[in-house]
C-alpha cells in the first residue's frame, strides 16, 4: 500500500539525511521496506550560543529513537562551517543589501545536495534520499525535478537551484504520498515523532525573533515609514527586515484622514533607510508586471538565446502564473501574463513547464 515507484534496483545503499521529523523517518522506513540497505545520516549545520535552547540535541534524540526502532546506523556529521560560509554569510549579505533571501534554497544547494551528498558517497553510498516532497521523472536519460502529489506541500521550488547531475543519485521515497499519508504510516508503525509538528523558520537554525537574531550579525538602524506621498506615518526598527509585501510588524494604526485598511510594503530605500506603505491588499503598488534576473540556474539545459513560455512562481505556494521569458543584454526579462502581487528582491522566481521545475533565479528587480 505504502510502495512508491522503484527508481533504481534495490539492494543498493542509500543514506537518508535524518532531521527528525516525521518525513524524514516515513522516506527511512520506506527505502528499507523495498530492499535498499539504509543508512541515517544527522547534519549539525548551526552552532548555538551558550545559553540558547538547543533544538538540534532534540532532533538528534528523535533522529536516534527513529533508527533504534528502524534498526538502521545513524551517522552524525558536522557542516556548520561549510553552513556558514556557503549560506549563512550569504543570507547576511543579501539582507544588507537590503534583498529577501530565501535560506531554504542555498541550504538545499550547498549542504543537502552538496554537502550532504558528497558525505554520503565517502561513507559508500549509492544514492541519498530526503524528505521532500518532489517527484524525480527519469525520461530519454534525462532526470526531471517534478512537482508531487501533494501540491500543498510540494518542495520544488526550494530545489530549483540543484542540478540534475545531483538528482541522478537521489531519491524521494515520499512523491506519491499526501502529508496525511506520511503521518498515518509514521503512526501504524509506532514511530514516536507521528505528530511533531514540522519545523519552521530559517533553515537549520529553526524559529526566531527576525529582529533580534539579525541585529546579533548586522546593524539595524531604525527611521521612517512612509505612504505613498511621503508622508511619514510611523517608525521601522530597521529597513533590512522588511520585505515587500510585507503585512506584518509595521505597527501602523489610527493614522488621521486614512481609512482602516491594513498597511503593506510596496517599495524600499536601504540608502536612505526608508521603507514605503500603502493601504490595501489590491493596491496597485503592490503588483508588477514582470521581473529581471541576472542569472538563472537550469537543472537541465541551458536556455540562454531562447524566448520560453513558461510558468512562474515566485513563492512557495503561490499559484503559478504563465509568463514569457528573454535573455537580453546579460539578463533575463521576464513579463507576466497577469499582474503579480509583492514580487520582491532577493526572493527566487522559479519557471515550470506542466508540472517540470525547469530551474529559477534571484530576482533582481521588480517593474
Amino acid at each position: 500500500m505504502y510502495l512508491f515507484d522503484l527508481k533504481h534496483k534495490t539492494n543498493k545503499k542509500v543514506v537518508v539525511g535524518m532531521s527528525g521529523g516525521v518525513d524524514s523517518s516515513v522516506t527511512a522506513y520506506l527505502l528499507k521496506e523495498q530492499g535498499y540497505k539504509v543508512t541515517g545520516l544527522f547534519m549539525q549545520n548551526w552552532q548555538n550560543e551558550p545559553g540558547e535552547k538547543c533544538t538540534s540535541e532534540i532532533d538528534f534524540k528523535d533522529a536516534s529513537n527513529v533508527c533504534d526502532k528502524l534498526d538502521i546506523p545513524l551517522h552524525k556529521a558536522n557542516f556548520s562551517d561549510d553552513y556558514w560560509n556557503n549560506v549563512f554569510r550569504e543570507f547576511l549579505s543579501e539582507h544588507k543589501a537590503g534583498r529577501t533571501p530565501n535560506p531554504d534554497i542555498l541550504c538545499n544547494r550547498e549542504i543537502k545536495f552538496k554537502s550532504f551528498l558528497n558525505y554520503a558517497l565517502t561513507i559508500g553510498a549509492d544514492y541519498i534520499a530526503t524528505g521532500h516532497y518532489a517527484s524525480l521523472k527519469n525520461i530519454d536519460d534525462k532526470t526531471y525535478l517534478c512537482r508531487a502529489k501533494d501540491i500543498s506541500k510540494d518542495q520544488t521550488y526550494f530545489l530549483h537551484e540543484v542540478k540534475e547531475s545531483e538528482f541522478k543519485k537521489c531519491i524521494f521515497p515520499l512523491e506519491h504520498l499526501l502529508k496525511s499519508d506520511v503521518r498515518k504510516i509514521a503512526n501504524d508503525i509506532g514511530l514516536s515523532v507521528s505528530s511533531k509538528k514540522d519545523s519552521v523558520g530559517i533553515c537549520f537554525v529553526g524559529e526566531r525573533n527576525m529582529k533580534d537574531f539579525l541585529g546579533r550579525f548586522i546593524k539595524l538602524v531604525k527611521g521612517p515609514i512612509l505612504d505613498e506621498h511621503d508622508k511619514i506615518i510611523g517608525e521601522h526598527n530597521g529597513s533590512t527586515l522588511y520585505t515587500i509585501g510585507q503585512r506584518q510588524g509595521l505597527q501602523i494604526g489610527g493614522i488621521k484622514d486614512k481609512d482602516e485598511l491594513p498597511w503593506y510594503v510596496f517599495k524600499k530605500d536601504i540608502l536612505k533607510n526608508y521603507i514605503y506603505v500603502c493601504q490595501g491588499v489590491n493596491n496597485k503598488l503592490l503588483f508588477s508586471q514582470g521581473l529581471e534576473c541576472d542569472s538563472i540556474s537550469w537543472i537541465n539545459e541551458d536556455y540562454n538565446d531562447d524566448c520560453i513560455e513558461c510558468m512562474i512562481q515566485i513563492r512557495h505556494q503561490q499559484n503559478p502564473v504563465k509568463c514569457q521569458v528573454k535573455f537580453l543584454d546579460d539578463r533575463y526579462v521576464v513579463e507576466f501574463n497577469e499582474p503579480i502581487r509583492g514580487v520582491a528582491p532577493g526572493q527566487s522566481a522559479v519557471f515550470y513547464k506542466q508540472n517540470i521545475c525547469m530551474g529559477g533565479g534571484v530576482i533582481s528587480k521588480a517593474f
